[in-house]
C-alpha cells in the first residue's frame, strides 16, 4: 500500500524535472557571462543579490544567476564545475525536497548552490554532516567558493567553547553535525543569561546522507543529562546474579524485539540470589528496573557487536556507520548494567534536563531539505513525518556495475572461506576488493582468514575510525582490500587508482611533515608542534608524484574490471545494501557487487521465516556439500521480505518515540518560548500584582468559603501559609475586619503582599529587583521543568502496561502529561511570588555611583525560601550556569505563546476619568469597591 501511495504521489515528477532541465539551460546560458566577470565582480554579485531579495524579489527569480554565480566561484576556486545534474539537485533542495544522488555524483558541491542562494536574504543555512570530520572538511572545502563570493562559513564541532559558537551560528552559512545542531539548541533553552545563546534561528536545513540521519539515527532522541544518585553497587550485585541464571529456563528472550523477561522460576532463583524477598514490591520500580537492564546487558547486548570497551569505558558502536557513539550512553540504566557486566567503573546514574527527538528538532526549520544516494525506499515515511518528498536525480553518466544474484551458504564458516577464496583470486589480479561487513566481530574474523592467505588489507571499523578518510579514499588502488563495518555516510568518494590529494599528504607524512598546518599558521603560546608544515612547492611536489601514481594505476583498475564490492551479510535495511553497492560504478566506471549470505545469519534466523526453513531443509536432504551455494528467486526474495518486515518494525519504533515526544514537544514550545520572552526582556514586575491576587484569592476561597460563616473559617490556615509566603509573621487574619466577606479578607491579604513586594523592590532599587526577578523565575522555572521530565521518564517507562486494562497507552500518556502540566503550571507562579517574597537582602552601603562594569547585583542576595535550594542569583548564577550548563529546563504557564511575544498594554487618554487609577484605588464610578473589582476588571 505505501509503495502505490509513493508511486502515486511521484507522478508529477516528470513534469518537475522538465521545468529543472529548462531552468538549468538558462544557467548555461549566463556561463560565458559569468566568465567574463573579474573576481570582484562576481563577488559584488552577492551584496546585489541581497539587495533585490530585501526588496522582496522571490528567490526563484535569482536561482538562475546565483547558481551560475556559485558555478563560476567553483570552477574558479575548486577547479570544478557544477554538471548539469548537479544543478537539477540544487534546485531540488532549494524547493524543499531529497534529492536521490548516486554515490560519486558531487552531492558536497550541490549543497553550495542552494546554501548561497537561501544565504543571500541574511537568514542562516546550516549545513548538517554525519560527523565532526566530514562538518571540518567540507567547511574548509566548499567553504572556499562562499568565501570567495564574499561569505563567512562557520563551523560547529563537538567540545568547542561558547566564544567560538557564537561566530560561527552568526556566519551566512554553518557546518556541523546532527546532534550537535540538535544540543545546541537544547543548550540555548538552559542558559540563564540571554548573549549565552548561540544560534539564531532555524530557517534553512540541507541535511547530508539524509536517511542516515532522518531515519536510522531518529529511533533515539537528543538528551542532555545531569548527574542522578543510584549507587553503582547494586549494578555490581545483579550483574553477578546474571552470570548463574541459565536459558530458557530462567528467562524467555526475543532476540528479533530485543525483549527479555524471567520466569517465574528465574525470578525465585534471582531473588535467592540476591537475598530479596519480592523484587516487584519495591514501591518505586527501581529493582525491576535493574532487572530487566541486568538480563538485556547480560543475553540481549554483546561486546563487538553493540559496544566496545576500550580505555575502561563501555562505548556504543552505532549500528548503521560503525562508529563509536561518542559520548553518548544507553539510558534508563542499560549502561550502567553494561559496565557492571564488563567490570568496569560504574558511573552515576543520569537525570533529563533537556530532551528533543531529532524529528521534532528538524521540523522546527522553516525550510528542509536533504541529499543521499539512497532515499528511495523510504519516502512514504519521509513523505508523513517530514512533509518531504523524494526526487531521483538521474545520473551524470550510465550506470555500468554488474550486481551479481546473491550467493548462499549452509553455515557462516562456509560463507567466511569463500568470501576469503573470492578476494584472494581479485587480489591476484589487481582488482581492488571492499568487503562490508555488519559488525566488528565479523571484520574481525575475515581479516584473520585473509591474514591466513598472506593478503595485505586494511580493516576499518569503530575501533579503528581515525584514519576512515585515509582508508576510504585508497580502497581504489591497484590490489587494495579494504574491509569495512557499515559503510553509511562515510561520505569519501572511492576514486579507481587512489585519490592523488590523500596520498599526496600520506606521503608528506611519511616525509615528516604534518600536511594540516600552514606555513603561515600562528603557533600560540603553550601550542605543541609534532611536525613542521611544508611549503607549498612541497605540496605542489608531492601533488604531482602523487597524480602520475593514480594515473597509473587508474588504467590498471579499469582492466581489472573496476572495484569489487563484497557484501559478507545482509543488512536489515535495504538501503544500508544499497549504500554499499554503491561505492562501486562511481561516474559510470565499471564494477561488480556480490553479496555472501549464510542460512545462519541474524536476518534469516530471526525474520527468515518458513521459506529458509524450506531451504535448509532442502539442502540438507540433497547433501548438498557446504562451500557450494545456491542462487535461486525464491531466496531473494525471502530476504526482500525479511528486510522489509524490519524496516516496518523500525518505522513503528520511529513513529512510536515521535508520537510521545510530540506530547511533549507543545509542552517544550511553551516552556522555551516563555523562558526566551524573560531572557529577551520580557518585564515579570507587571505580572507581579496579578500574581498576588490569583495567589490570596485561592488561599482565601479555599479556607474562607463565601456563604459559610465567619466561625467555621480557618484563619490559621491562611496565617500560615502567609508566614511561609513572606517569611514574616506580621499578617493576622482574626484582625481584619472583614465583614464576613472573603473578598474583604484577600484584597486586605493582597495588600499586605503588595507591601511587602514592594519594601523588598525600595530595599534593592527597581533596575536591580527587575534582573532579580527574571533570574528567580529562570531558575524556578528549570527547577520545575527538570522534575516535570524526570516524572514524565518514570510514567513512559511503565504506561505500556495499561495496554493490558484495555486502555491505550498513548491516549493515557497524552491524559496524564496534560494533568501533571497543569498542576506544574498551577503552582510556578506561586513558587515564584513565594522566592520573592522571601529574599533576605543583605544591602551593602550604597555608593555614589557603580564603577564600571560592575552590577548592582554585586551585593549579598540570600534566599530563605524552604521550597528551593536557591542559593544565587543574579551576575555570579549567570557566570556559573553559562560556564556549567547543566541547570536546566524550562517553563510557562498554558496556553503557549509565540516566543518573542510582548504584553500587551492599552493606553488610557488623558481625559479618561479612569486615566492613572491605581489597581487598589476606589473607583471612581463611585461604586465604592476597588478599581479593579469594578471598571478596572477587565483591562
Amino acid at each position: 500500500m505505501a509503495g502505490f501511495l509513493s508511486k502515486l504521489l511521484t507522478l508529477g515528477e516528470g513534469k518537475q524535472m522538465k521545468s529543472y532541465e529548462a531552468t538549468a539551460q538558462k544557467i548555461n546560458g549566463l556561463e560565458t557571462e559569468m566568465q567574463a566577470k573579474s573576481d570582484e565582480e562576481l563577488r559584488a554579485l552577492t551584496a546585489a543579490f541581497r539587495e533585490r531579495a530585501d526588496a522582496g524579489e522571490d528567490l526563484k527569480s535569482l536561482l538562475p544567476e546565483a547558481f551560475a554565480a556559485v558555478r563560476e566561484a567553483s570552477v574558479r576556486t575548486l577547479g570544478m564545475r557544477h554538471f548539469d545534474v548537479q544543478l537539477i539537485g540544487g534546485m531540488a533542495l532549494n524547493d524543499g525536497q531529497i534529492a536521490e544522488m548516486k554515490t560519486g555524483e558531487g552531492k558536497t558541491l550541490v549543497s553550495t548552490l542552494a546554501g548561497y542562494l537561501n544565504a543571500v536574504s541574511g537568514n542562516n543555512v546550516h549545513i548538517v554532516t554525519v560527523n565532526d570530520y566530514l562538518a571540518k572538511r567540507d567547511s574548509e572545502w566548499m567553504g572556499q567558493i562562499y568565501r570567495f563570493l564574499g561569505m563567512e562559513v562557520g563551523l560547529i564541532q563537538n567540545g568547542m567553547r561558547l566564544d567560538k559558537k557564537k561566530p560561527a551560528y552568526a556566519a551566512a552559512v554553518t557546518y556541523g553535525t546532527n546532534s550537535e545542531f540538535g544540543f545546541d539548541y537544547l543548550r540555548d533553552n538552559m542558559v540563564t543569561r540571554a548573549e549565552a545563546r548561540v544560534q539564531r534561528g532555524h530557517h534553512f536545513a540541507i541535511v547530508d546522507e539524509v536517511d542516515s540521519i532522518l531515519i536510522d539515527e531518529a529511533r533515539t532522541p537528543l538528551i542532555i543529562s545531569g548527574a542522578g544518585t543510584q549507587a553503582a553497587e547494586t549494578y555490581n550485585k545483579f550483574a553477578r546474579v546474571m552470570v548463574g541464571i541459565t536459558p530458557e529456563v530462567d528467562f524467555d528472550m526475543d532476540e528479533a524485539k530485543k525483549t527479555i523477561n524471567a520466569t517465574e522460576s528465574g525470578l525465585e532463583k534471582i531473588e535467592a540470589m540476591l537475598g530479596i524477598d519480592d523484587i516487584y514490591a519495591d514501591p518505586s520500580g527501581q529493582l525491576a528496573n535493574h532487572l530487566q537492564q541486568a538480563l538485556k546487558a547480560q543475553f540481549l547486548f554483546h561486546r563487538d557487536v553493540d559496544y566496545v570497551v576500550v580505555g575502561g569505558e563501555v562505548k556504543i558502536v552505532d549500528e548503521f556507520t560503525g562508529r563509536l557513539m561518542e559520548g553518548r550512553r544507553y539510558s534508563e540504566g542499560l549502561h550502567q548494567a553494561l559496565e557492571a557486566k564488563e567490570r568496569v567503573l560504574v558511573r552515576e546514574e543520569n537525570q533529563t534536563l533537556a530532551t528533543i527527538t531529532l524529528q521534532n528538532y528538524f521540523r522546527l526549520y522553516e525550510k528542509l531539505s536533504g541529499m543521499t544516494g539512497t532515499a528511495m525506499t523510504e519516502d512514504a515515511e519521509f513523505r508523513q513525518i517530514y512533509k518531504l518528498p523524494v526526487v531521483a536525480i538521474p545520473p551524470n553518466r550510465p550506470v555500468a556495475r554488474k550486481d551479481e544474484d546473491d550467493l548462499i551458504y549452509r553455515s557462516v564458516e562456509a560463507k567466511f572461506n569463500a568470501v576469503a577464496d573470492d578476494v584472494a583470486e581479485r587480489y591476484a589480479a589487481g582488482q581492488p576488493c571492499l568487503i562490508g561487513t555488519v559488525s566488528i566481530e565479523s571484520s574481525e574474523k575475515l581479516s584473520r582468514l585473509l591474514d591466513k592467505r598472506g593478503i595485505r588489507h586494511e580493516t576499518l571499523n569503530a575501533k579503528n575510525h581515525e584514519r576512515e578518510a585515509h582508508i576510504i579514499a585508497q580502497a581504489g588502488r591497484v590490489g587494495a582490500v579494504t574491509i569495512a563495518t557499515n559503510m553509511a555516510g562515510r561520505g569519501t568518494d572511492i576514486l579507481l587508482g587512489g585519490n592523488p590529494e590523500v596520498l599526496a599528504d600520506d606521503a608528506l607524512c611519511a616525509k615528516g611533515f604534518d600536511p594540516e598546518r600552514r606555513v603561515d599558521d600562528v603557533i600560540e603560546e603553550g601550542d605543541e608542534v609534532a611536525a613542521p608544515a611544508p611549503t607549498d612547492e612541497q605540496r605542489a611536489e608531492a601533488l604531482v608524484e602523487a597524480k602520475a601514481v593514480c594515473v597509473q594505476e587508474h588504467d590498471q583498475v579499469i582492466a581489472a574490471g573496476g572495484l569489487c564490492v563484497v557484501g559478507t551479510e545482509r543488512h536489515e535495511s535495504r538501503r544500508i545494501d544499497n549504500q554499499l553497492r554503491g561505492r562501486a560504478g562511481r561516474q559510470g566506471d565499471p564494477g561488480t557487487t556480490q553479496f555472501y549470505l549464510s542460512l545462519e545469519d541474524d536476518l534469516m534466523r530471526l525474520f527468515g521465516g518458513n521459506r529458509m526453513d524450506t531451504i535448509g531443509r532442502m539442502m540438507e536432504k540433497t547433501d548438498m556439500p557446504e562451500d557450494m551455494p545456491i542462487q535461486a528467486g525464491m531466496v531473494s526474495k525471502a530476504i526482500e521480505g525479511a528486510q522489509r518486515q524490519v524496516e516496518s518494525m523500525h518505522f513503528a519504533a520511529r513513529k512510536n518515540v515521535l508520537e510521545y515526544d510530540d506530547v511533549m514537544n507543545l509542552q517544550r514550545a511553551a516552556i522555551y518560548g516563555e523562558r526566551n520572552a524573560i531572557l529577551d526582556g520580557k518585564d515579570m514586575a507587571e505580572r507581579i500584582p496579578e500574581i498576588i491576587e490569583e495567589a490570596a484569592e485561592a488561599v482565601v476561597s479555599g479556607n474562607c468559603p463565601d456563604k459559610v460563616p465567619s466561625d467555621d473559617w480557618d484563619a490559621r490556615a491562611v496565617d500560615l501559609w502567609t508566614a511561609n509566603m513572606t517569611g514574616r509573621e506580621g499578617f493576622k487574619a482574626e484582625g481584619v475586619d472583614h465583614e464576613d466577606d472573603p473578598e474583604v479578607l484577600a484584597e486586605a491579604l493582597e495588600e499586605y503582599l503588595e507591601g511587602v513586594y514592594k519594601e523588598k523592590t525600595e530595599l534593592l532599587g527597581e533596575p536591580v529587583m527587575k534582573t532579580l526577578e527574571a533570574q528567580v523565575m529562570l531558575r524556578i522555572i528549570d527547577t520545575r521543568w527538570m522534575a516535570h521530565l524526570q516524572e514524565m521518564d518514570y510514567l513512559k517507562a511503565g504506561i505500556g502496561l495499561r495496554a493490558f486494562g484495555q486502555r491505550d497507552p498513548l491516549v493515557e500518556y497524552k491524559n496524564e502529561a496534560y494533568n501533571a502540566f497543569q498542576s506544574l503550571t498551577s503552582s510556578m507562579y506561586e513558587d515564584y511570588l513565594r522566592t520573592l517574597l522571601r529574599l533576605q537582602v543583605a544591602v551593602q552601603e550604597q555608593k555614589p555611583e557603580l564603577a564600571e562594569g560592575t552590577s548592582p547585583l554585586d551585593g549579598k542576595v540570600s534566599y530563605s525560601s524552604p521550597e528551593s535550594a536557591l542559593e544565587e542569583t543574579g551576575v555570579a548564577a549567570a557566570r556559573r550556569s553559562s560556564a556549567a550548563q547543566a541547570s536546566a529546563g524550562q517553563l510557562a504557564s498554558p496556553p503557549p505563546k509565540p516566543a518573542a511575544a510582548k504584553p500587551q498594554t492599552f493606553e488610557k487618554d488623558k481625559d479618561d476619568p479612569f486615566a492613572d487609577v491605581g489597581r487598589n484605588d476606589p473607583c471612581p464610578c463611585g461604586s465604592g469597591l476597588k478599581y479593579k473589582k469594578c471598571h478596572g476588571k477587565n483591562a
